[in-house]
């Protein structure tokens, strides 16, 4: 089954849209200030502890001091650490050790995207974007390059979710603007994707 990540979230309300429609992950975006979904680790962890026993909490950071995400770890109650920036393998294997948690790495699908990287990548997970909360489609032919599973992320939408499980057998989506309305989280549009996926899985079985 694809699973699915709401990311950026930012409100109560939010929480309570992804506890009803129950997607695997969520994601807070978490000291970037350049993202204007950007929360700090107090109101993330506000919000954690409301989320619905089930969902897994993503900790998105760029080039983030390695202490800061540990404390970050501890103090929300981080499932993982997604690296969005340019954390080497030394860091991805460290912030491993340091926090015990599974930790995503971020690889950016343009034309100089180093697929023998991501391959060897140490991260639990690699994922696949257009670039840092663009909120565009990449050239999806590029993850033909790449044999391992892998989260893919950048432009997803209700829509476009279809041809992307079928076309690419994504583990993991990993949505955000996709699922917005006047740049805040949609409650309707989150329900859509996720039976948009839930249907094109059922789809590849026939």
């Amino acid at each position: 089954m694809t699973q699915i990540k709401i990311c950026g979230l930012t409100r109560p309300c939010d929480i309570e849209s992804v506890n009803r429609s129950k997607p695997e992950y969520i994601g807070f975006i978490l000291n970037v200030p350049a993202s204007r979904r950007n929360i700090s680790f107090g109101d993330a962890a506000r919000l954690r502890a409301l989320l619905a026993p089930g969902i897994a909490a993503v900790g998105v950071f760029v080039d983030e001091p390695l202490g800061e995400v540990v404390r970050a770890a501890g103090l929300i109650g981080l499932d993982v650490i997604q690296l969005h920036g340019a954390e080497d393998e030394a860091y991805i294997k460290k912030a491993r050790a340091l926090t015990r948690r599974i930790v995503w790495k971020a690889f950016r699908m343009t034309d100089a995207f180093d697929p023998a990287a991501a391959e060897a990548s140490p991260a639990d997970e690699i994922l696949l974007d257009s670039g840092r909360g663009s909120g565009e489609t990449f050239d999806w032919p590029l993850a033909d390059r790449v044999s391992r599973p892998f989260v893919l992320a950048g432009g997803l939408t209700p829509e476009n979710i279809p041809d992307a499980v079928r076309r690419l057998r994504p583990k993991i989506l990993d949505l955000s603007s996709g699922v917005e309305t006047d740049g805040v989280k949609d409650s309707d549009k989150i329900l859509a994707a996720i039976g948009a996926a839930r249907r094109a899985d059922e789809n590849l079985k026939r």
